[in-house]
């Protein structure tokens, strides 16, 4: 007697990573270009951006790393490994190595305070 096969739903709705990796969610590709230009689907461009949705714990712990949950991100797709947790979202799991950038906004009130003119410093008391 043949036994049919049967569908199974993922039964998972979370993605841990392990190891100094870190879970992206692909942005959408952008099929026009800001002065209009329509891309065709074939186009692939080599690296990619979009958003941290979950880091390794040995991410978290380090202290020299910057990077942290729902940054934006760069990333270099060609070691990445793709993961379909959700039909409609692209996740990657991504080693640290290949996260390229890492996007940030400036902080305009710490910027002005910085700046100092030159007039302003005092001189050097031990001048040559």
């Amino acid at each position: 007697m043949a036994t049919r096969p049967t569908q199974r739903r993922s039964e998972y709705d979370i993605i841990e990573p392990i190891g100094k990796r870190v879970v992206v969610r692909k942005d959408e590709n952008k099929r026009q270009t800001k002065s209009g230009i329509v891309l065709p689907d074939s186009h692939e461009i080599p690296v990619i951006t979009g958003r941290v949705v979950a880091i390794s714990k040995a991410i978290e712990n380090d202290e020299d790393q910057t990077i942290r949950q729902y940054d934006k991100v760069l990333f270099d797709p060609r070691e990445a490994i793709p993961v379909e947790l959700e039909h409609d979202n692209k996740l990657f799991v991504v080693t640290i190595e290949r996260v390229l950038a890492i996007f940030r906004r400036s902080d305009q009130s710490g910027n002005s305070s910085q700046k100092s003119n030159s007039k302003d410093l005092p001189e050097d008391p031990g001048g040559d």
